[in-house]
């Protein structure tokens, strides 16, 4: 009963006991477990957090645990997490990340074990690129194909903001050479939103094609590749977003002077789309955020051990 509280995270229930028996935290299953084994093979972080926060770990116990039972904590950390908890993430590149981070969580804490090679000739981290060789290589693929579509859209926006750029509504007024339309307040909105439309595409060309040319190492998955997506989207999107403000600044200068319904009718309906995507993308774009969050105090905090897990356990996982 107590592995099973553990399997599936009921932290309260095992707050209660290990209160009450601390000794509790060594009792071990049929498999050679303790219920800190259990929490990570699981991905429970409330469960690892729980005994970090009452104290109740003694990394001298790990080496106890792995020469006693032949079971390695980094080890359990190293293999490949049930596709239960992977469904909790949305992308494979997050499902990668969060799994490397988990490792490097565990690594950090249990550095004892990693020197250690069992009698398949295996250290754990050669575990965990065997286990997650497949996880890598979709994450990989996805990404990958994710930058190009989002790489091809962006590049489209560029050339239609740049045109648009010395392609003013109205025209230029012969003599002066301005544009008509120059001292409309719509105009300024207009000239300010194409600019920030063209530079947040350019710039999210420049970085989805950094992911593109990207070798996908292992490690790029817990900050850089993470970092290059959130970004790029988020200069994607706004370049979007920019476009169809200025969309809605040239009806204004058109059509404003007698009637602002229809201009208003027209940019309402552009920005449908705009709400719709981030309606059905929140949950990526919460998890890129999440995973990002996290690698960023992972790597701050590498060095204070006992503060890294909560920081960063209580944001990488998503329920």
């Amino acid at each position: 009963m107590l592995h099973d509280a553990a399997r599936v995270g009921n932290v309260e229930f095992l707050e209660i006991l290990l209160h009450e028996n601390p000794d509790l935290l060594r009792i071990f299953d049929n498999d050679g477990k303790s219920i800190f084994h259990v929490a990570v093979e699981n991905r429970q972080e409330g469960v690892f957090n729980l005994i970090y926060d009452m104290k109740l770990f003694n990394p001298d116990d790990l080496l106890y645990y792995f020469e006693a039972k032949k079971i390695s904590l980094l080890e359990l950390a190293a293999k490949s997490a049930n596709p239960k908890h992977l469904d909790r993430v949305s992308g494979a590149v997050f499902q990668m990340h969060s799994e490397l981070l988990w490792f490097k969580v565990v690594e950090n804490i249990v550095e004892l074990t990693t020197r250690v090679k069992r009698s398949g000739g295996e250290t754990a981290r050669e575990i965990f690129t065997r286990e997650h060789k497949e996880l890598k290589e979709e994450g990989e693929k996805w990404v990958k194909r994710t930058a190009n579509s989002c790489m091809l859209v962006a590049t489209l926006i560029a050339t239609v903001v740049f045109t648009a750029a010395f392609t003013v509504p109205g025209g230029k007024n012969e003599s002066s050479g301005l544009p008509i339309f120059v001292e409309k307040k719509w105009f300024t909105v207009f000239v300010i939103s194409d600019g920030i439309a063209l530079v947040s595409s350019s710039t999210a060309v420049l970085l989805f094609l950094s992911i593109l040319t990207s070798r996908c190492a292992e490690n790029d998955f817990l900050f850089w590749l993470p970092l290059e997506l959130v970004c790029g989207l988020g200069s994607l999107f706004v370049s979007v977003l920019c476009m169809v403000l200025a969309f809605g600044a040239a009806f204004f200068l058109y059509y404003g002077k007698d009637t602002a319904l229809l201009p208003l009718m027209i940019t309402g309906m552009a920005a449908v789309p705009i709400f719709w995507f981030c309606v059905l993308q929140w949950k990526l774009w919460a998890h890129a955020l999440v995973s990002l969050h996290a690698s960023t105090v992972f790597c701050l905090l590498r060095n204070r051990k006992t503060s890294i897990l909560k920081a960063i356990t209580n944001g990488v996982f998503v329920r």
